[in-house]
């Protein structure tokens, strides 16, 4: 992976990257690879967080498969929320601004059938049967 088009004559700035980028793995080492356009290897990527994990080719959908069956188990509204919650915390002016997005969205959820569904297969120590929302 690298921020291509500096290299091209263009602006590393696009899709997102400027935003996202150092959010990720910090300003300085995205200043290095959007200013330069230098690849960056998977390890040197698990080092600074920008993966999760590394595995070779052949064992990519194993290594997916738990990831997939993870997000499988969780209700929909509740993934939702969740991702919609870290987006948003990551701009927080504050902590108390951080915890009313988490106050909200634990409000929004706590509303819904699948939250019932959950408390319901917990509680009989079963696997949740989330529907759409």
């Amino acid at each position: 992976m690298n921020a291509a088009f500096i290299r091209i004559g263009l602006s590393s700035c696009d899709m997102g990257v400027s935003y996202f980028l150092p959010r990720l793995v910090g300003a300085s080492i995205a200043s290095e690879l959007m200013l330069t356009g230098r690849f960056i290897q998977a390890q040197r990527a698990l080092a600074v967080g920008l993966v999760a994990e590394v595995v070779p080719d052949d064992q990519l959908e194993a290594a997916a498969q738990p990831w997939v069956d993870d997000l499988l188990n969780a209700s929909p509204m509740g993934l939702r929320m969740t991702k919609e919650g870290l987006n948003m915390a990551i701009d927080a002016g504050s902590l108390e601004a951080a915890m009313a997005i988490e106050n909200r969205n634990q409000l929004m959820t706590a509303g819904s059938k699948n939250f019932a569904e959950g408390m319901r297969a917990f509680l009989e120590k079963r696997k949740p049967e989330y529907t759409p929302e």
